[in-house]
């Protein structure tokens, strides 16, 4: 499969899980419907420190997973090679999506093929002489055919038993670093709301708990992970799964929410463009509910995937590069405060498995130090200096996160303190003196690379960049996409706004006036923006839309757009 239909798979997923996000979280609570009589009972010291030593893991995304084969979404073949690199890099387990639907021949054996659960036995068995744990799952047949389970009840039972049955019993001898996750994501079509989906989530993980513990082997005492529902986070979803293992009273249980991020934030949506302090709460928010139901009550809790919806090495600047950074370093920080176990979703988005390097070497090494400690950040990543005036001091705010402000430096050179910078409580200023010199002979687009650092963590780098304000040309297309020619002349592109004339918003995404990248407008070229056909066919006939291009120097540009039939034209304002 060409990388182009890889790249289609990846974002499919990406949006499939922002949908359910978003659905989610417009769904009503049931007051009470998921309260448990009883605390859950404590979970096993052994469960306990099995699930410490998890920690961090890694997820093998897009692989065994993928549909039809392990190569179908953009991956090569994995090797004992990708294996070793990752344990190298510090990562204490791995978690093994398997999609088994498509391997299995018919009822009512549901027999999976030889070969595909020899592949799955390969990397089990590599990874665990790595000295890896292996958290093995059901995957995507979550959505694929176990969500039928309310409306095709016998036959989703008999296939889930048949294919849980045939991986327990192949795997029942295999040392206790192995550990088995029910379903993926659970949810459930057709049914009459969330009372009706928890009682289905509970049949399949009762199922499930007792096919792993009757098959006897080390199953009888391996760690078994069950999700809540859609592996969410709200209390309700919370609350149900505690009732879940009140009624198993099995302490060898772990449980698994996922995470990833304010949702707004994570695609770039309604002006969210910053790790503020509202998705900051977020993600707090939804890690405090996890401590207090599992955490606090002997209970462990695995972050079974974590990640950005929408970062990808092929579409770079949905979320900026520093904002990026912050996020990682605040979630690391905070799971191991909840003492949370973390699993990064890694489709090939981060490590290239091809190559066995990271994509962005940087924000791995962002992500792998707040495995361990914390990093100082600043407001900022970029420092942004006109080409149109003369240069003048810039200050940013650092974010010291406890950690000690110990100096700036240019490649091998330290700057000088009071010559080239000055720092006034948790004010970092740079002189003009400085940045002149940094800035060279001023041509578009960074022109110096700093590095401040701190006491512990890892460096965080500041660009000095020469810009202009952007300039946009008339354009003329039809509604299968707009190419708005732009000099970007050393900006980047932060948001669009996008309003007709009567001041309402345009766009699919109505409910705000600041569209979603990727989804309304693209900008991954250096010479332009582009309107998506979901955009321009969301349109109003002949009603003109004001867009505001928002960029992260602070400048912006106004830009008309105007439907016709499938015609469109854009013009300058």
């Amino acid at each position: 499969m060409t990388k182009r239909l890889a790249r289609f798979f990846l974002r499919r997923r990406t949006r499939r899980l922002a949908a359910l996000l978003l659905a989610i979280a417009l769904l009503p609570l049931v007051p009470g419907s998921a309260q448990a009589a009883d605390p859950p009972p404590p979970g096993a010291p052994a469960a306990r420190s099995a699930v410490a030593a998890m920690q961090p893991g890694w997820n093998m995304g897009n692989t065994y997973d993928a549909i039809p084969d392990e190569t179908s979404w953009g991956n090569p073949p994995v090797t004992r090679e990708l294996l070793r690199k990752v344990r190298s890099q510090g990562v204490k387990s791995i978690r093994l999506p398997v999609t088994w639907g498509i391997h299995q021949g018919a009822a009512p054996g549901y027999t999976i093929d030889a070969a595909w659960m020899a592949k799955v036995r390969q990397v089990v068995d590599w990874a665990q002489a790595e000295g890896l744990y292996v958290l093995l799952n059901m995957h995507h047949d979550s959505w694929m055919w176990v969500n039928n389970l309310s409306t095709d009840h016998h036959t989703v039972l008999a296939r889930y038993e048949a294919t849980w049955i045939q991986i327990a019993a192949e795997f029942r001898d295999e040392p206790s670093r192995l550990v088995f996750e029910s379903i993926n994501e659970p949810t459930f079509s057709g049914t009459s709301g969330d009372d009706e989906n928890y009682r289905l989530l509970a049949e399949l993980n009762r199922v499930f708990h007792r096919i792993v513990r009757e098959s006897g082997g080390g199953n009888a005492s391996r760690l078994l992970v069950l999700p809540t529902l859609y592996t969410n986070s709200e209390q309700s979803r919370l609350d149900a799964l505690a009732s879940e293992l009140t009624a198993l009273r099995d302490p060898m249980v772990a449980t698994t929410i996922h995470f990833y991020g304010w949702w707004p934030f994570s695609v770039n949506i309604a002006g969210y463009t910053r790790f503020d302090a509202t998705s900051q709460k977020d993600l707090t928010d939804q890690f405090d509910r996890a401590y207090n139901t599992f955490v606090a009550r002997g209970i462990p809790v695995i972050i079974g995937e974590y990640a950005l919806l929408a970062y990808d090495h092929n579409r770079p600047g949905i979320i900026e590069r520093g904002e990026q950074r912050k996020y990682f370093e605040f979630l690391g920080n905070y799971a191991r405060e909840r003492r949370l176990t973390t699993m990064l979703w890694d489709a090939g988005q981060f490590l290239n498995r091809n190559t066995l390097q990271w994509r962005d070497a940087e924000l791995f090494g962002q992500i792998r130090s707040s495995w361990t400690t914390r990093s100082g950040t600043a407001s900022s990543d970029l420092v942004f200096l006109p080409k149109s005036s003369p240069v003048t001091s810039q200050t940013l705010t650092l974010n010291a996160n406890g950690t000690d402000f110990q100096g700036l430096r240019h490649g091998s050179l330290n700057l000088a303190a009071g010559r080239d910078y000055a720092v006034s409580g948790n004010q970092l200023t740079l002189t003009a003196t400085a940045l002149a010199e940094l800035a060279g002979d001023r041509s578009y687009g960074v022109n110096a690379t700093l590095e401040a650092r701190f006491s512990r963590g890892v460096p965080w780098r500041i660009d000095v960049i020469t810009y202009d304000a952007p300039v946009l040309s008339n354009a003329s297309g039809d509604t299968s996409g707009l190419t708005v020619p732009t000099q970007f002349r050393g900006d980047m592109l932060a948001t669009m706004e996008a309003k007709y004339d009567d001041g309402t918003n345009a766009g699919p995404a109505s409910w705000t006036s600041y569209q979603q990248w990727d989804t309304a407008f693209t900008a991954y070229t250096g010479d332009s923006v582009k309107l998506t056909a979901e955009f321009l066919n969301s349109l109003k006939d002949d009603s003109r839309v004001t867009l505001t291009f928002h960029f992260w120097s602070g400048a912006s540009a106004t830009y008309h757009v105007t439907k016709s039939g499938s015609t469109v034209t854009g013009t300058t304002a």
